[in-house]
């Protein structure tokens, strides 16, 4: 009798520890820079839901990646571990799961504590369905057009490099379409037949033809019909946009119409007190386009209105994902997690896309809720931190929240304290690479850049928040040069 009761006993005590393992929504959000409300980084920025999102938790103000590129962001977040360690440097580089194939990726670990792993949209750079037990694929890139309908054909593709570039499709309602609609030549790929992305403008097309709105859509089903009964999940959901093309629905543009949209603050010669090598990585359209070519076609306040639409319009994605979780059976016991892979530069330092080492190209937004039930356990919501962090951080933070078996050698470190208590200084440096031998630090006030031929930049973002004037040749800062370089 004694032991039956022990037996119940035990399994009274451990069954609500184990149902009350708290499930993650995991979204990332491609090429976002601080142009959302919340981190006021353009005036005309409009993003109710990640607003809204940013007062339920804690709001990351001084947050940045471990690469700003897509394939190595996404492997340090997915691996907890540098670029050093996984030599994944670039879009070139080789995919985190055959660069590092004994490191434990992060959905694994997961798996292996118990959970259901889903995972839909841009998660990885390249599309791992092994990374999630369960995996939605879409067209996103290239939507609202199938894939198929990108590339030019062989009469057209020699327009593509001229000032009348020109290549003939249709929409879902059979309206002839001709890209590429900002009418400009591709600086990147001009004698490729793939279709070219640095482009922008709306289509008055359902949006159900996006495919960040199909991958919503698929996760709210699973949400409305699937999760959070029997085992703890994670949901990744992986939006594309702001990602070029800059392709959104028409709606998201019609405001600029009546109120323009406004450049981003620049330096006419910003430029001038950088080496070459800084020179050549601010103008070299190695992601996107030149500025040169957007000036040229005067198409600088399209690109910004393109990307502000497409940024509500993912945000409006975002409100309806938030929604479904709020109205299931796991509103109560779900810890959000949003972030972007990368900035994104927008004619700042005569830059487009990322690929820099700049303040522009690094930080990015990142907020963390926790779950409704532990929400006492931490920081008030709406809270901010300005400490420096890193997207290498949420692996670490991820599996001390949920009671995982991570590795031992993580590079980052977990972001708990901060959620307690935002306002703790840290006196950390935070390092992102660009390409193998480039780095920049950032801490809460500098920013420090090395390039690998020697070059330097040192930056006051505390009195010079748009990194126009370069401090590194002034001795008097020699001590903190030292010290930045030495701390990595």
């Amino acid at each position: 009798m004694i032991k039956r009761i022990l037996l119940v006993s035990l399994v009274l005590i451990v069954f609500p520890v184990l149902a009350a393992k708290p499930n993650v929504l995991f979204i990332a959000v491609d090429d976002l820079n601080d142009w959302i409300g919340c981190l006021e980084g353009h005036p005309q920025a409009l993003t109710p839901n990640m607003d809204r999102l940013a007062k339920r938790g804690v709001l990351f103000t001084n947050a940045h990646c471990a690469a700003p590129a897509c394939n190595p962001s996404r492997a340090a977040v997915f691996s907890g571990l540098m670029p050093a360690r996984t030599g994944v440097w670039s879009n070139d580089s080789m995919r985190i799961e055959k660069a590092a194939p004994k490191a434990k990726l992060l959905t694994y670990a997961f798996r292996e504590a118990g959970y259901q792993t889903l995972g839909t949209g841009k998660m990885l750079h390249s599309t791992v369905p092994e990374l999630f037990e369960e995996y939605h694929g879409v067209n996103q890139r290239w939507s609202p057009f199938p894939k198929k309908a990108v590339p030019y054909t062989k009469a057209e593709l020699p327009s593509k490099g001229t000032d009348n570039p020109r290549h003939v499709l249709k929409d879902s309602r059979g309206r002839t379409v001709v890209l590429p609609i900002n009418r400009m030549p591709s600086d990147r790929t001009p004698h490729s037949v793939a279709g070219e992305s640095f482009d922008w403008g709306g289509f008055d097309v359902p949006d159900s033809d996006f495919g960040d709105t199909q991958i919503t859509s698929w996760a709210i089903n699973k949400l409305n019909h699937e999760l959070g009964s029997k085992k703890p999940f994670f949901l990744g959901v992986g939006y594309y946009r702001p990602h070029t093309p800059l392709f959104a629905p028409q709606k998201y543009f019609e405001r600029f119409k009546k109120t323009p949209g406004k450049l981003p603050p620049i330096r006419k010669d910003d430029l001038k007190d950088i080496g070459p090598a800084g020179r050549k990585w601010a103008i070299e359209a190695v992601t996107a386009g030149s500025h040169a070519t957007v000036l040229k076609h005067q198409q600088w306040r399209a690109a910004v209105e393109a990307y502000l639409a497409c940024t509500t319009y993912v945000d409006h994605e975002i409100g309806r994902l938030l929604d479904a979780l709020d109205q299931s059976d796991a509103a109560a016991n779900t810890w959000i997690v949003l972030w972007s892979d990368h900035g994104w530069h927008l004619g700042e330092k005569e830059h487009w896309g990322k690929w820099t080492g700049w303040e522009r190209s690094t930080r990015v937004p990142l907020m963390i809720v926790p779950p409704k039930r532990l929400a006492k356990r931490f920081a008030a919501g709406g809270s901010r931190c300005a400490q420096p962090v890193g997207l290498i951080d949420l692996y670490p933070t991820l599996a001390e929240a949920c009671g995982l078996s991570a590795p031992n050698k993580l590079d980052g470190q977990s972001l708990l304290p901060l959620l307690r208590n935002p306002a703790k200084a840290t006196g950390r440096v935070l390092t992102t690479t660009f390409d193998k031998g480039n780095v920049s630090h950032r801490t809460i006030r500098w920013r420090y850049l090395r390039y690998a031929n020697g070059e330097e930049e040192l930056y006051d973002l505390q009195n010079d928040p748009h990194e126009w004037t370069n401090l590194a040749a002034d001795p008097l800062h020699d001590e903190l040069k030292k010290r930045l370089t030495e701390a990595h």
